[in-house]
């Protein structure tokens, strides 16, 4: 099969297109045939040797988890029903950036009727991150609510989610391509004091950190709640402290360690999320390359070139 490997971490361009075996089902496995492949930011970490949480792979490696497609081969033990089966998984392997991966039976859940490949990969860690934000940071029509990085896949979703509530919602994102991007009110967080723009809310989504997410937290009105999921700016800058989240009565959750033992796993978020992006109520937007320009993904989702969620067609 075609996919794309990493022999050294480095540069986008350190990922190669190349061919390699074909992977082989093991017992409680089956292969499937990428349709879809989800690029994540944390990936485009790994490959150049740094990590923020998952472990650095040994190399050679093939990345992504998130793998849309249709399953051709089974392992032993495994009903032949499945063979021919639409199928959607958040932990693949090899990676999905590949013609064929493997998943454990498990993990795999159907894809939706009217729902595409490329919808559902979307939605499978992005969306399920996207239905535990919203449990943790419960949303309701008397909130005014930031959402930082609203033009990113999560934000997008959030600002949909909210919106769809009555929420009063206000998205920021960096640059006018795309803050035009946003659905509704909008502000761009790059330009100087752009929270005089947005004004007191009483419910903050960030998943930017640094400086922006300082002005964030800013904003929160006392009693407020503050849902952090990510340091998307890379900034080095010291989220609030528990003084600053005191003083002003705030809750404040750092999601992804509530996400991460979150009770009962994360199946049910799943299905969630898939449920909501086949009934039309949340709708991601897709950015899609060709597998054979994974380096070019990588490359253009580290400059921020991208809105939505990046996915890989081989």
């Amino acid at each position: 099969m075609r996919a794309v490997v990493l022999h050294a971490f480095g540069p986008a361009e350190n990922l190669t297109y190349e061919t390699v075996d074909d992977p082989v089902p093991a017992a409680g496995e089956v292969r499937v045939l990428v349709k879809a492949a989800g690029v994540h930011l944390i990936e485009t970490l790994l490959r150049t040797g740094v990590t923020i949480g998952p472990p650095v792979p040994e190399l050679p490696t093939i990345f992504g988890g998130e793998v849309a497609g249709v399953v051709d081969a089974v392992g032993p033990g495994v009903d032949e029903s499945w063979i021919g089966r639409r199928v959607v998984t958040g932990t693949s392997r090899p990676g999905g950036y590949a013609e064929l991966s493997v998943a454990a039976v498990e993990d795999l859940h159907a894809v939706p009727d009217g729902l595409g490949f490329e919808e559902a990969v979307a939605m499978i860690v992005t969306g399920t991150t996207t239905m535990a934000l919203i449990e943790l940071g419960a949303p309701t029509a008397d909130d005014v609510v930031l959402v930082n990085s609203a033009a990113g896949g999560i934000g997008r979703l959030l600002v949909q989610h909210a919106r769809a509530i009555g929420a009063e919602v206000v998205g920021a994102a960096g640059g006018p391509a795309k803050v035009a991007t946003v659905q509704g009110r909008a502000v761009d967080y790059d330009v100087p004091g752009w929270g005089s723009q947005v004004g007191q809310v009483t419910l903050v989504f960030d998943g930017v950190g640094g400086t922006r997410g300082r002005e964030a937290f800013s904003l929160l009105a006392p009693g407020g709640r503050h849902i952090t999921y990510g340091n998307a700016s890379r900034e080095a800058t010291d989220g609030p402290t528990p003084e600053e989240v005191k003083a002003k009565d705030i809750t404040s959750i750092y999601a992804i360690e509530r996400i991460l033992a979150w009770p009962g796993g994360l199946r049910k978020l799943e299905e969630r999320a898939l449920a909501e992006a086949a009934s039309g109520r949340l709708v991601p937007e897709v950015w899609t390359f060709p597998l054979a320009e994974a380096a070019a993904a990588h490359a253009a989702l580290e400059s921020r070139a991208t809105s939505g969620k990046v996915v890989l067609i081989p």
